[in-house]
């Protein structure tokens, strides 16, 4: 994410997370951490250009909900970009989704 700005109207105005944390590290970035209210984990959000090899590095997060279905729809409603509506498998539903810059996370019931 090179526009800490637009991850965080993504995180919070689409995916309805709140800011933990926000300081500065350098002119022109933030060490940014959003995640649920009340929740322990939090996603760090900073310039990929700080990191070298970022570019062949891939998300690999799973946000896991008690009701998918209810997930998906305030989700969706608020602007997030779904792949697919939420599958049942046998070991639960999940469903894909995309934030601004394409990285792709999945929501887990």
């Amino acid at each position: 994410m090179e526009d800490q700005a637009k991850a965080r109207e993504f995180w919070t105005e689409k995916v309805g997370f709140v800011v933990h944390r926000d300081e500065p590290m350098t002119p022109n970035a933030s060490w940014l951490e959003v995640g649920p209210e009340g929740a322990e984990s939090h996603l760090v959000i900073y310039p990929k250009a700080m990191m070298p090899g970022s570019e062949q590095m891939k998300a690999s997060i799973v946000f896991e909900c008690e009701d998918i279905d209810k997930a998906y729809q305030e989700m969706s409603q608020r602007g997030v970009i779904f792949l697919e509506e939420p599958k049942k498998m046998a070991w639960g539903s999940f469903a894909r989704f995309k934030d601004a810059d394409g990285n792709e996370f999945l929501l887990k019931g």
